[in-house]
């Protein structure tokens, strides 16, 4: 990681087993948001291996603050999961 730049939140496995997920119906949001998760720090962990291939700053940049909003959203995930904020309560 390079100095100055935020880390990343723990991230977790791209999808629970099978079994774990087909615990809850289709229509519950717990039986997608790991996959959707695992998508979305696939693309946080590309965007940020890209950064070091390419030498065009702005384009660095895009990729860096690509990681960033992705971050976001899995720590919205995170919150949503853990019922951690007012709003999801």
């Amino acid at each position: 990681m390079r100095p100055g730049r935020a880390g990343p939140i723990a991230l977790r496995p791209r999808s629970l087993p099978m079994a774990d997920r087909m615990q809850f119906p289709e229509s519950d949001p717990r039986h997608h948001t790991p996959t959707i998760r695992g998508m979305l720090a696939d693309a946080v962990r590309h965007a940020r291996e890209d950064v070091d291939k390419v030498t065009d700053p702005q384009a660095r940049t895009l990729f860096e603050t690509t990681a960033g909003v992705l971050d976001g959203l899995l720590r919205a995930y995170d919150h949503a999961e853990r019922r951690s904020e007012p709003a999801w309560r």
